[in-house]
């Protein structure tokens, strides 16, 4: 396992409702709460989206995932795996993997999670103006998944 056993901060296909949610979290998870990354911009990909650090920016829209009991470690490696995060700063990611505090919805309380940021290997498309992925779904008239 590496690094402390922080929540996981999702912001697009790892969404509740969404398709890797579904593949990666089902049966994985003891609870998901709505969540905001403060600093930060996103940016649609190609089927999935990116977000950046950007102190200016006006946050990232997502949901903090807490891992089940004693699956850490599994869920950690899943996501690594999708993320295509292979260590900090390796050549290969599409994502990094970083420590960031997050502004839970519920209670406004600013929580350590780790969040998948592009990585330098990313192309990100264009920007998503109020950071919700999902939004930018509904727009585009793209069907969410039960």
């Amino acid at each position: 396992m590496t690094g402390a056993a922080l929540p996981f901060f999702v912001y697009g296909t790892l969404r509740p409702g969404e398709p890797n949610h579904a593949l990666c979290l089902a049966g994985r998870t003891a609870r998901v709460e709505a969540a905001r990354l403060p600093g930060a911009v996103l940016h649609d990909g190609p089927g999935y989206p990116y977000a950046l650090r950007d102190p200016g920016g006006g946050g990232v829209t997502g949901d903090l995932v807490h891992a089940a009991p004693g699956g850490y470690g599994e869920l950690l490696a899943v996501l690594d795996r999708l993320e295509e995060y292979h260590g900090p700063g390796h050549p290969l990611n599409l994502y990094e993997r970083l420590r960031c505090d997050v502004l839970r919805v519920r209670d406004g309380a600013l929580v350590p999670a780790w969040v998948y940021v592009a990585a330098a290997r990313a192309v990100p498309g264009p920007r998503i103006a109020d950071g919700d992925w999902l939004s930018r779904r509904a727009v585009r008239g793209v069907p969410r998944t039960p």
